[in-house]
């Protein structure tokens, strides 16, 4: 069976395994602080590459950014990450196959594969954590748009003019209001400055009526977005993945989703892989060219 080297980069850690063609670990998950620079993170990828070379076939990476078709390289900027990381000639590391592909679009491959979506043909999935990250999934293939950056958030929900998004700039956006940083900056004009989301949470588990409140507007508007995207993309199910999916009553977004699309009903349902899968995902994309 064939094994893939993978790789998970983030803004403060960087995670690296073996999986096979089944999405099995079949070593221990390695997590290591992200380099401060470039060269250092290349120097990273190339030593854990040799340490590995002869028990894997390729090597794989689900990266931050939107990544070109070929799955060769970065072509946006990459945020938290150091400057010149988006220049990473990620084909030069190794003479074995690889792979890059962007973090959002490798989970949603990962649930796709062997996950919550395994056996669906259309799907959104949705990585609800500080911003709104996305995976579409159409007809069985990633949806990349012209130059990988399909998926992106920030499409209006509100007209009021309210609010400004520090991911695109623009007004009201379904990232700004939808986004735990969305529940966060809500929580704050009603409940103190210093209102984090999890006091949201414990508000709302003690009956806290301005928490119960904040935390039933930040969950309609997900649901605006969520009937948006239902619309758009006719999906059998929208997947939550990311630290605010846990907090989500599914049962009653689902009935509110499918009593506002036109299409026919969905299904929303948290995802079966979370931090590690960016790994899986770009690895199972890799195995298919290998």
């Amino acid at each position: 069976m064939k094994k893939v080297l993978s790789f998970d980069i983030g803004g403060t850690k960087i995670a690296y395994s073996i999986i096979d063609e089944q999405c099995n670990f079949t070593k221990d998950i390695v997590k290591v602080p992200t380099p401060d620079n470039a060269e250092d993170i290349k120097n990273l990828f190339i030593n854990v590459i040799n340490d590995n070379y002869e028990d894997i076939d390729g090597v794989s990476f689900s990266t931050a950014g939107a990544v070109n078709h070929e799955g060769t390289r970065i072509t946006s900027f990459t945020g938290n990450l150091p400057a010149g990381y988006n220049q990473t000639n990620f084909s030069s590391l190794t003479d074995k196959p690889v792979l890059v592909e962007n973090d959002a679009n490798s989970a949603a491959w990962a649930e796709y594969i062997c996950g919550a979506a395994k056996g669906c043909h259309n799907v959104v999935v949705l990585a609800i954590g500080t911003g709104i990250g996305s995976g579409i999934i159409v007809n069985g293939r990633l949806l990349k748009g012209k130059s990988g950056a399909a998926g992106e958030m920030h499409f209006p929900i509100d007209s009021e003019h309210r609010r400004q998004c520090k991911g695109c700039g623009q007004y009201d956006c379904f990232e700004s209001f939808a986004s735990g940083t969305g529940l966060k900056v809500s929580a704050q004009k009603v409940m103190g400055e210093n209102t984090t989301t999890y006091d949201v949470i414990a508000g709302c588990k003690d009956g806290n009526a301005t928490a119960l409140k904040v935390f039933n507007d930040w969950q309609n508007y997900l649901i605006k977005g969520m009937i948006m995207l239902g619309n758009v993309f006719d999906p059998e199910k929208i997947i939550l993945s990311g630290s605010m999916a846990q907090f989500v009553e599914y049962d009653k977004v689902e009935k509110v989703v499918n009593t506002s699309i036109l299409t026919q009903p969905l299904q929303v349902c948290p995802a079966k892989f979370e931090n590690n899968a960016g790994m899986i995902g770009s690895a199972m994309l890799l195995f298919e060219k290998l």
